[in-house]
Order: C-alpha cells, then sequence, then structure tokens
C-alpha cells in the first residue's frame, strides 16, 4: 500500500485545508468543491485527508459498511443483528472520469432477476464510498447525469437502483470532494450550488515558500514511509482534534444573532434558495467546533460566507467567482446587535476619487472615425505595418439566442444541442446488447425469449431467460457538439459600434454553448492571416476573454481564416471523432487581399460543404447599401445566413429549419 503524503506536510493552502477538516469534522456541511490550476497540490490534500479519519466500526461481512450500532434495516446484505463489529480505516473511493453509471450507483443483474426473481446487487461507488469519502478528481469533465446522481446521493444520504421494476435501495453518506481545473470548462450553477463549500488555490508567488514545496517533496519521494513517519506527531494531533470537535458538535450553540447575521448575509448577497443559509449555518457550527467553543461567533460566521457563498454568486460563465469582503464585513457589523452610532465615512478610502472609469477613452475626435480604414462599409486602405489596428471594443450587453442544432443524429458526448443515441433520453427501440447490457427493454426481452419457453422446458411461472433473448434500448438524447466560431476582425468591422455588436452576438452564442454542454473553438482572421485564438475547449469563459481583447483593423483574409477553421477541425476530428462540428462564421462577406481573394475564399468554403460541416454565417454588414456577400459565403458553405437582429430568440423560430433543410440539399 502506498503511503501518502501527510496532510500537515502540505504548505500554504489553507482554506482548502480548514474546508477538508470543517467537512471531516461535520460531513453535514456537503462536501467542498476545489478550483484551481493544475499542479497546486488539490489531489494531494485531499488522499491526505483519507489518512486522518477516524477508524469506522463495520459489520463484518456487510458489503455497504453499515455501523453494528444502527445497522441501515433495508441494506441489501441485511438484516443485521446489533453486535460489537470491526474496525477498519475510513475509505477513499475515486470516483474516474470515464465511469459509468452502473460502476457508480451499481448493477442488478436483470437476467438472474427476470429468470428467477431475485436482487442480485453488484455494489457500486456509491456503497464503497459510504462513511469515508469519494474523491472526484476533474469533476467538471464528468457527465452531467453522473454529477447529479452522486449530488443526490449526497444530499439524501443513500443510493436508489431502479430497474424494471426491480429497486435496491442503500444507506450512502460520504465527504464529497471533487476538484476542478476552470481552463477545462465549468459546472452548471445548479450543479454549484450542491456543493456545500469551494476553495480558489492557486501557486505561490513567494520564492522561499515554493523551495520549502520542493524540498518536501523531493524527500517524500526518496523515502514516503520516512518523511510520513516525521510527520506523525503533527498528524495524530490533528486526528485527535477532530474527534474531540465531533464530541464537541452537539453542543454548540447556534444563537438567533449568529443567524440573523447569516439570512442577512445570503440576502445581501442575492443569493437563490435556502441552500446557502443552511450551509452556512453548518459551517459556522463546525467552525465553532474546531476552535473548541459552544458558541458560535460572529468571525466563525465571516469564514462561512467565504467557503459557502462564493460559487453560488455565479450566475453564467462569464461571471468571476469571488465575494466582496468590504460588503461582507459591512453586512456583518450591520446585523451584529451592536448598533454603533459612528457611522464609517461615507465617502470611504478614496473617497475624492473622481476620476474617469476604466473604459474611459478620447471621445469625439479620438481614434474612431480618423482611420481611412474604418470608412462606413468601404475598404480598408492599405497601409503599414500595424496602422490598421484599432483598439479593442467593449462587447454588447449577451442576449438569448435560438438554438442552432446539427443536422441529423449523432453519437457524441451528452449535451444538450442536437439529437443523438445516447444512454439516457427516450426509448426509441431495441437493438442486441454489445457488451454488458445498461438499460433493458422488458418488452422486446420478453417478445425475444416467449417462442422458445416450450423448448427450453419451462414449467415455472417465471419466463426462462437465456443471454440471446436480451435486448438493450435504444434511446434517443441530445449531444454536445464542437461549435467554431470563425470571426472577421478585419478593418470593414473595425467601426466600434459595429464590432462591439459583433462581440455581444458572440458572446451570446458562447453563453448558448455554455448551457447546452458544447466544446467552443474561436478562429480570427485580419489583416494577412488567421489565427486560431482558442483551441477547442469546454471553457467558454476563456473564449469570452479572448474575444474581449480582440483587436481589429486591416484587410479580409476570408479564405485564411476558413482554411485555418478547416484545419482545426480536421485535427479535433482525430481526437474526438465521435463529436459533430457547427461552424458560426461571423463576418461581412468582404474578401479582400492577396491574388483572387473572392474565388480563394468560395473554393475554402466549398471544402465544407463537400464534408457536409453544418454551418451558420452571421451576416455584419449594416448601412443603407447591402452587397449580400454574407448570404453568397452561406450558400457556398452549404448552409444559412443570419442577420445580428436575426439572431435573437425571437425573432429566428425558422433558423433551425433552414440550418437543417440547406445542409440536406447540399448532401
Amino acid at each position: 500500500m502506498t503511503t501518502p503524503f501527510p496532510f500537515t506536510a502540505v504548505v500554504g493552502q489553507d482554506d482548502l485545508r480548514l474546508a477538508l477538516l470543517l467537512n471531516a469534522v461535520s460531513p453535514a456541511v456537503g462536501g467542498v468543491l476545489v478550483r484551481g490550476e493544475k499542479g497546486t497540490a488539490k489531489s494531494t490534500a485531499v488522499r491526505a485527508l483519507s489518512a486522518l479519519l477516524p477508524e469506522v466500526a463495520v459489520v463484518p461481512g456487510c458489503r455497504f459498511s453499515c455501523d453494528p450500532a444502527s445497522p441501515d434495516p433495508s441494506c441489501p446484505d441485511g438484516p443485521h443483528e446489533a453486535g460489537p463489529g470491526a474496525h477498519r480505516p475510513a475509505r477513499m473511493v475515486e470516483l474516474p472520469v470515464g465511469a459509468s453509471e452502473d460502476r457508480l450507483v451499481g448493477a442488478l443483474d436483470i437476467e438472474r432477476a427476470l429468470a428467477e426473481g431475485v436482487k442480485a446487487f453488484e455494489p457500486g461507488l456509491l456503497a464503497d464510498a459510504h462513511r469515508g469519502i469519494l474523491y472526484v478528481d476533474e469533476v467538471n469533465l464528468l457527465h452531467d447525469h453522473l454529477v447529479d446522481l452522486l449530488l443526490d446521493a449526497a444530499a439524501m444520504g443513500a443510493s436508489y437502483v431502479e430497474r424494471e421494476g426491480v429497486s435496491v435501495r442503500h444507506a450512502a453518506r460520504f465527504l464529497l470532494v471533487g476538484t476542478m481545473n476552470p481552463e477545462e470548462g465549468e459546472l452548471r450553477p445548479q450543479l454549484l450550488d450542491r456543493f456545500g463549500l469551494t476553495v480558489e488555490v492557486a501557486a505561490s508567488r513567494e520564492p522561499d515558500q515554493r523551495v520549502e514545496v520542493v524540498r518536501r517533496r523531493l524527500a517524500y519521494d526518496d523515502d514516503p514511509a520516512g518523511f510520513a513517519a516525521r510527520w506523525a506527531g503533527e498528524e495524530a494531533a490533528v486526528r485527535q482534534r477532530i474527534v474531540a470537535a465531533r464530541e464537541l458538535l452537539p453542543q454548540v450553540r447556534l444563537g438567533d444573532g449568529a443567524l440573523r447575521q447569516i439570512a442577512a448575509t445570503c440576502a445581501a448577497f442575492e443569493v437563490d434558495g435556502m441552500r446557502a443559509d443552511i450551509v452556512m449555518a453548518r459551517t459556522a457550527t463546525a467552525l465553532a467546533a474546531w476552535a473548541g467553543r459552544t458558541d458560535v461567533l460572529a468571525e466563525d460566521v465571516r469564514q462561512a460566507a467565504l467557503l459557502a457563498l462564493p460559487h453560488r454568486r455565479r450566475r453564467n460563465p462569464f461571471d468571476a467567482p469571488g465575494l466582496d469582503e468590504d460588503k461582507l464585513d459591512r453586512t456583518l457589523e450591520e446585523f451584529s446587535g451592536e448598533s454603533p452610532d459612528d457611522d464609517p465615512d461615507p465617502d470611504g478610502p478614496g473617497g475624492g476619487g473622481g476620476g474617469p472609469a476604466p473604459d474611459a477613452g478620447p471621445q469625439g475626435g479620438g481614434d474612431t472615425g480618423a482611420r481611412p480604414e474604418e470608412g462606413d462599409g468601404g475598404e480598408p486602405q492599405p497601409s503599414g505595418a500595424g496602422a490598421g489596428e484599432q483598439p479593442a471594443a467593449r462587447a454588447a450587453e449577451p442576449f438569448r439566442t435560438k438554438a442552432l442544432s446539427v443536422p441529423g443524429i449523432g453519437e457524441g458526448a451528452a449535451g444538450r444541442r442536437s439529437r443523438a443515441r445516447t444512454e439516457h433520453g427516450r426509448t426509441t427501440g431495441a437493438r442486441r446488447p454489445r457488451g454488458a447490457l445498461t438499460k433493458l427493454h422488458l418488452a422486446a426481452t420478453v417478445q425475444a425469449a416467449a417462442p422458445h419457453q416450450r423448448a427450453r422446458g419451462r414449467s415455472g411461472p417465471g419466463l426462462v431467460i437465456r443471454r440471446d433473448d436480451l435486448r438493450q434500448a435504444a434511446r434517443e438524447g441530445r449531444e454536445g457538439n464542437l461549435v467554431l466560431f470563425v470571426v472577421d476582425a478585419s478593418g470593414s468591422m473595425a467601426a466600434r459600434q459595429r464590432m462591439s455588436a459583433v462581440k455581444g452576438a458572440v458572446l451570446s452564442l458562447l453563453l448558448d454553448a455554455y448551457q447546452r454542454r458544447d466544446k467552443v473553438g474561436l478562429v480570427t482572421f485580419r489583416a494577412s492571416a488567421a489565427d486560431v485564438a482558442l483551441p477547442p475547449t469546454s471553457s467558454v469563459d476563456a473564449a469570452a476573454a479572448r474575444l474581449e481583447s480582440l483587436p481589429t483593423g486591416g484587410r479580409t483574409p476570408l479564405a485564411a481564416g476558413l482554411l485555418k477553421a478547416h484545419e482545426v477541425l480536421r485535427v479535433e476530428r482525430l481526437r474526438d471523432p465521435a463529436r459533430r462540428a457547427l461552424v458560426v462564421v461571423v463576418t461581412d462577406g468582404r474578401a479582400t487581399g492577396g491574388p483572387e481573394p473572392v474565388a480563394l475564399a468560395g473554393r475554402a468554403a466549398r471544402l465544407f460543404a463537400a464534408e457536409q460541416v453544418a454551418s451558420v454565417v452571421v451576416d455584419c454588414e449594416s448601412g443603407p447599401v447591402r452587397l449580400g456577400l454574407a448570404g453568397q459565403l452561406a450558400a457556398e458553405l452549404g448552409g444559412t445566413a443570419v442577420t445580428l437582429d436575426e439572431l435573437r430568440a425571437d425573432a429566428i423560430a425558422g433558423l433551425v429549419k433552414d440550418v437543417q433543410g440547406t445542409s440536406r440539399r447540399a448532401a
């Protein structure tokens, strides 16, 4: 067995260690979500925590770790008689990203259930984690339905398996810890809310602390057992403190004053629902017990707010997580019950600062309108290196868009955009299982077995079922796609008002992609070349950040942008062949620069049409005179064109049908 890195030897990361310890004291807090960049000891700290948890008493031979003092009356291995039991260390169970639903919740032997009428149940990871730790690394990459299952089990303290009228229930109380790198995509707000606490971790920028991290890690790698022995005293002290805090926890009093502060804080930060209030109350109580007190103080409420609220204030992927600590202190002071007479200076620190807003810039005769390449509807003029580049325009307010979908039926990753054959969704038919049976189609199975009952010598009430009779349910749901944005950043798009509207439209589509669980990529083209501003990723907030700082100006190398997008799709097909793509080209349709730019752009567009890649052209042309170039580009792509105004949800009711119909005609 590998010797874990000692918990007390982790350098820094005070908030992470505190959040884990509070959940060890009171699992009712609801677990921890650890957010941070790679290489910040997230996994190390979680694995080290399991060695600090006290041993648990279990019923000998019970696969569900029942407590011998109060065995679960509905345990599938029961009933159990009360007795002394056996002791074993608390487990830490890891849930891999590629785990199936059966591996998580357990599986029933459907064949035995139909033929013999018995509940032959194989426990899953939720049963293994009962009374221990369930650790999910890269929880943001886990399929949504699996995240829903484990969060439901964590909230209810039990797991339910329902298959074709056969049901099994068992206890599943565990400390849930998830880690994630935000660069690889965010969790939905509904799932974020189900984690009790969240912690942001980052590598220290202090050289001395970084040196100590390396020194300890090298010492551990050279001699794990010897390194752990040197920290055994500190580990034992923390273990004893956890036990003492657990014993003290029922005696901690949460007074009305602390409750009012908790409620006022959640209301002040406009947190949805009541889960935040409950988590803050439990966290503040655990903090008092950890400190050896029986009364909850204002400092406990403040620390609980810093751990329990930041992730609950995130409404969409473009919101930065965090909490305004000055506002928190003012709220706690206002509801402290002391009613101080001396109010703070309303102007506050820096009250005399009447400077311009951060985005304020030269007005009137500034940059806008002064460059020849910014003429309304005109072509950018040749200029020196860098002379055509304009400052990045701020994005307009995002709006709700209607769904754009890829035609046909795919088999990609679970999501919410296009039709696909999935493990979850409505049943559309039956087929022979390929590998292990996961979703039984009962009627088709009975129909396949019925003609053979006499030949098989059936004499009892049950059917005689053979492996060849079993039928898998074929289901149709939704998949996530790769939405690749190809954005024109040339001089013909550089008018600040137009580029602001364009960025607002792309942000709106990015938000839609986030909600539909898509991967996104961003290709931009301007001057004489195209760039992959963001390779395909699940992090739409990274795409939004790249878009916000996008410079504009210069000629319009439309062909280069399309060819770069085609290359991105080619590489992505090798990495993820099941994920279908939707290309969104945002341009006014002009093509300038180089020999025969229009003909070259047409040939590049026809590559997409030949491969039947679903596409939409967002026409950004403005002004009284319209050339209709974006519509011509859409025809070459085999897709459809839509204006910025038509992109809004209330204006494009027929857009999805147009995309599908055009793609079918191209096929």
